[in-house]
């Protein structure tokens, strides 16, 4: 699909009578390094609910030029990056030379399972809170989120499989040598991730536009800053996978900058 047609539909969506509630996240949604509508959620669930020290957890960021967490470590956040593939990390040492130097982001190159992700991530952060979990590993989502103990996030965000109706409470098998195959098979559904968010202390807020990504806040932060029922009916979108070629205006990329306003 062409990027303007895709372009057309994600701002028809923001539009659409469902997503004027002011409660709904929807309609805040913008793309500056995310893969579509991230940021913008992001920038909003914060707005509401305030930051502790700006730190993060991102795994499957790729080369960062393109992930959650990219336009909070150009506004002064501070970060865990994980990625599996040592390439993408050599690039990233490259391109993110002046944060990873003045030690903002730390980038970590590893395969994660659910029996060394609590090792990796007290690696940089051990014990209390961070602001944001982000997981995208196109494969054991569900279980890898469910293993983590070792930090209390206060957002988290998970890829989700929108391909199954959100009444649905499946996911994968677990596979530590899991690698997603470009299918359709992957992750975990809604529904699933939603009945894991209720037991880990959590309430869904919303979905990105695109059916990609699912967004949660830690149970003592919600009040009543976000549409309810944070039910998978209420917040579901379906896959609008074409959104994530939106246009962005110029190629993402990361560079130091300065904060004239502080």
């Amino acid at each position: 699909m062409d990027p303007l047609q895709a372009y057309m539909i994600w701002q028809g969506e923001k539009s659409a009578p469902r997503n004027q509630n002011p409660l709904r996240l929807g309609q805040y949604g913008y793309k500056s390094f995310s893969q579509s509508d991230e940021d913008g959620i992001i920038q909003e669930i914060f707005f509401r609910i305030g930051t502790g020290d700006k730190t993060f957890v991102e795994f499957g960021v790729e080369t960062g030029l393109e992930c959650n967490t990219a336009l909070l470590l150009m506004q002064g956040w501070s970060g865990l990056w994980i990625e599996g593939d040592e390439k993408s990390c050599s690039k990233i040492k490259s391109t993110h030379k002046p944060f990873v130097d003045d030690a903002r982001l730390s980038i970590e190159n590893a395969h994660v399972d659910r029996d060394n992700i609590n090792q990796i991530i007290s690696g940089r952060y051990a014990g209390g809170e961070i602001d944001l979990l982000s997981i995208d590993i196109d494969s054991n989502d569900y279980w890898i989120w469910s293993a983590i103990d070792c930090v209390s996030p206060r957002v988290v965000i998970v890829e989700y499989n929108a391909s199954w109706p959100p009444s649905a409470t499946i996911t994968v098998p677990y596979d530590p040598n899991a690698r997603w195959n470009g299918t359709n098979l992957f992750g975990a559904s809604l529904g699933a991730l939603a009945k894991l968010s209720d037991h880990k202390g959590y309430k869904l807020v919303g979905c990105s536009l695109s059916g990609v990504n699912a967004f949660f806040v830690r149970d003592d932060l919600v009040e009543d800053k976000f549409f309810a029922p944070g039910s998978p009916r209420e917040h579901y979108e379906p896959p609008r996978y074409c959104l994530a070629k939106m246009p962005a205006g110029h190629p993402p990329m990361i560079g130091p900058v300065v904060d004239v306003g502080r």
